[in-house]
């Protein structure tokens, strides 16, 4: 290894080059032969919508019934030819498969093991689009599968839900299938597959499933289908399959740990005349754990995140088994910023002195989904930012450029042009604002926290507003229909005046508030309708944001995201939101909210600067939005949401990160509000995670009213309150699910409150959608709506008569 190889960003491993490795010596265990020396190249997985979001919009036709299952599917080839292709041509060796997914992977995986709930009425056979979709989007007489992050990203992934009556069966040849395509097309690939441990440690427990059943023990139930996958892989012609363990990462109790091994055991047979590849990712993997893992011998390989996990490298200079191959995942495949290419041949050579030179493959370190798709389709990004950054498509070429670098091929040009975009970046004053920083220092403890108790806030607020009982509100957005979108376009286009854009806007507004009115909301909203996103319209307000035409990350589904990047220090040069909170509130006499989104989520879904600490970051942010906040009260606006939808999605992995997360996300949303008077009522929002086990964190931020995902997850929230936590604020858990297509009934709506009221004191419950109404249509909307008021009215009746 060269001994100049010390660049100074190599931060995570600098300190740790010196140390020698101690191996394992655990028995060889004869696997099949192959020359990895030429196949030194591997991505974990790539993007699925298409650079210009292609499978969203066939999605969304066919949902509409405006094309066929032929043009879907159609459309999905094209793009699964083009990314092999893509690799391919690049001089990528190992290139995945089945890592495509036409809404999620995981319910993919629930597919393959046939382990469909039975309210869906499939009765065996290949599981089709109809009983799919349903399970992924609910249909008009059931509600979907619940849906939840995956992991710490912004990724949600559709919960398996099972019990002891769940009958697995080989019920989706989808890998297969697309090995087969592949190969059709010249091409060998890598197919993928979600690990049995993770598929079942994603799951929840199905409705009516006794407390004391353990999934774990489903394990040995499901593996005898991966099983009879990896037969039909190997008779197709596979030679290598990548099976994902991303939960490899947590902190996993021993009968979990024994479960995987077991179930390991149990597949090795199965195995034989295959190279196995287990990948993990996001983090690095735990002590016991990782002996655990490198101590099976029917694998061939072991992939880590070389970039989020910070103790890897000590974990294999504490042992490597020598007969097995290291996948290191040194490009980061969750950021948009150009790898340093000496950092990571650096690392690489250091990683071939401990496991050996024929032993290590250059990786990303999870599935390029998490990124954009290709730089190329940026034709407006500032140039300079431009230069600093790689798409799914260029950290491809990176690979592939480190690959060959480690085998003796570097491309002198190609590194010394990185190495150069690395110094241009370093060296900019586009990226520090010493005010900016010198305010983040000046910040004290007490700027954290309101003065009063909510309780004393909660009164204050109440004599001002005078709302009913129960009171009724949405989250913020209002369907945004073509007309508007046009309309937004044309005036970023130029094609209109900014006068007539604000007069369309104005009229929307004033749409959305007479409708509300109508329908007898008691808190209203404009409706946004002149955002985008909730990130990226804050983002291009403020400054050290940049912004793609094309940055499409998926979310969910046919959903995808346009992250901003934040490529410097954060500030609010103007006022972004009183004028449209201002007129929308001169249109009624109801209170109206503005609608601001919180730091925490501005910053968990940008893609972030990685040259200083995410909670700097994230200070900076809110001192932003703290400006914001104060001129929205001075315009009079009685009412302020903070969302902070993407809180609990920040929260790392690992439990020994957690508390300092927490600490600086709450600090960073009670700076925003702490200087408000005690009758401007804060709001905040969240959605589509697990929030049980951070409630008390929920609670610190002391917010008055906060507004949470709860109808889809089967009012899973409520539990936390059936076991004694004290909530004394104003809560509005969902009454009915907006990523669904059904309209609730008016009983449903009421059945949900009085769930609800089971456990919560009535003058502290909020009636509400589960989130923003942004993706759905007003025949959707209206009845909905109409619905839930219907229903809060009702309770509000019965609560006054005493029944």
């Amino acid at each position: 290894m060269s001994q100049l190889c010390v660049p100074h960003s190599l931060s995570p491993f600098s300190s740790r080059l010196h140390k020698l490795p101690i191996r394992f010596t655990t028995p060889r265990f004869s696997l099949p032969s192959f020359s990895i020396r030429a196949m030194t190249s591997h991505i974990v997985g790539y993007p699925r919508m298409g650079p210009k979001r292609e499978l969203k919009f066939a999605l969304e036709s066919f949902w509409e019934g405006k094309s066929s299952t032929v043009d879907l599917k159609q459309v999905a080839a094209d793009l699964r030819a083009s990314i092999w292709k893509q690799m391919a041509e690049v001089g990528i060796k190992f290139i995945p498969s089945n890592t495509f997914s036409y809404y999620d992977h995981v319910l993919d995986t629930t597919a393959m093991l046939g382990a469909v709930p039975p309210r869906y009425g499939w009765n065996g056979g290949e599981i089709g689009f109809d009983v799919y979709f349903s399970m992924a989007r609910g249909n008009a007489s059931v509600p979907a599968m619940e849906m939840t992050k995956w992991f710490d990203t912004n990724y949600h992934y559709i919960v398996p839900e099972l019990g002891p009556d769940v009958k697995f069966s080989y019920a989706s040849h989808k890998a297969v299938e697309e090995y087969k395509e592949a190969k059709a097309l010249g091409i060998d690939t890598v197919p993928v597959l979600l690990g049995p441990l993770s598929y079942i440690l994603l799951s929840k427990p199905a409705k009516g499933v006794d407390k004391s059943f353990s999934l774990l023990s489903l394990t040995e139930k499901i593996v005898p289908v991966y099983k009879e996958v990896v037969a039909e892989l190997k008779a197709a012609g596979a030679t290598w399959i990548q099976i994902d363990e991303p939960i490899l990462v947590m902190d996993l109790e021993a009968l979990q740990l024994q479960t995987f091994t077991n179930a390991y055991s149990e597949l090795a047979s199965s195995f034989s005349g295959l190279n196995v590849l287990i990948e993990t990712y996001f983090a690095d993997v735990p002590v016991q754990t990782y002996k655990a893992l490198t101590s099976l011998k029917s694998v061939a390989g072991f992939g880590f995140d070389l970039v989020r996990g910070t103790r890897t490298l000590n974990l294999l200079k504490s042992g490597f088994p020598p007969d097995k191959y290291l996948f290191a995942g040194v490009v980061d495949g969750r950021n948009v910023w150009a790898d340093d290419l000496a950092a990571s041949l650096c690392i690489l050579e250091v990683l071939e002195s401990i496991v050996g030179k024929e032993k290590v493959v250059v990786s990303t370190s999870c599935s390029l989904l998490h990124t954009a798709v290709d730089l190329v389709n940026e034709t407006k990004l500032d140039k300079e930012i431009k230069s600093w950054l790689a798409f799914a498509a260029q950290k491809v070429v990176e690979v592939n450029a480190l690959a060959k670098a480690l085998v003796g091929k570097k491309d002198q040009a190609f590194f010394a042009s990185n190495a150069t975009s690395h110094a241009s970046r370093r060296s900019s004053p586009r990226v520090r604002n010493a005010s900016v920083r010198k305010a983040v220092a000046a910040l004290k403890d007490s700027d954290h926290r309101r003065a009063t108790s909510v309780t004393a806030r909660l009164a204050a607020q109440q004599k001002k507003l005078n709302l009913p009982i129960l009171p009724t509100t949405t989250i913020g957005s209002f369907p945004q229909t073509g007309e508007v979108r046009k309309v937004r376009r044309e005036y970023k286009s130029k094609k209109i005046s900014e006068f007539d854009y604000v007069n369309a806007m104005k009229e929307e507004i004033s749409k959305v508030v007479k409708l509300q009115e109508e329908l007898g909301i008691d808190v209203l909203v404009h409706g946004e309708p002149e955002r985008n996103d909730m990130v990226e319209y804050f983002g291009e307000q403020l400054s050290g944001f940049a912004f793609t035409v094309n940055g499409w990350v998926q979310s969910y589904g046919s959903r995808c995201v346009k992250p901003p990047i934040i490529y410097g220090d954060v500030s609010r040069p103007r006022a972004m939101t009183v004028f449209w909170s201002s007129t929308a509130q001169s249109m009624t006499r109801r209170p109206m909210k503005g609608m601001l989104t919180g730091p925490v989520t501005i910053l968990n879904w940008s893609f972030v600067r990685n040259d200083q600490e995410r909670h700097e970051t994230c200070y900076q942010i809110a001192l932003a939005i703290k400006d914001e906040v104060e001129d929205l009260e001075r315009a009079g606006i009685s009412v302020i949401q903070i969302d902070e939808a993407a809180l609990r999605e920040g929260l790392p992995l690992r439990k020994s990160e957690q508390p300092f997360y927490l600490e600086w996300a709450v600090q960073s949303f009670q700076i925003t509000n702490c200087g408000v008077k005690d009758t401007t009522q804060i709001h905040t929002h969240m959605c589509y995670s697990n929030f049980n086990d951070i409630i008390n964190s929920i609670i610190n931020m002391g917010a008055d009213v906060i507004t949470i995902e709860n109808s889809r997850s089967d009012e899973k929230l409520l539990s936390v309150f059936q076991e004694g936590v004290k909530y004394e604020a104003g809560i509005g858990p969902g009454v009915y699910d907006i990523h669904s297509p059904r309209i609730p009934s008016t009983e449903e709506v009421a059945d949900r409150i009085n769930k609800m009221l089971a456990v919560l004191d009535s003058k502290f419950l909020w009636v509400n959608p589960d989130c923003g109404l942004k993706t759905r249509k007003y025949s959707e909307v209206e009845p909905a709506l109409r619905n839930m008021v219907a229903a809060a009215k009702l309770i509000r009746t019965k609560l006054a008569s005493g029944n």
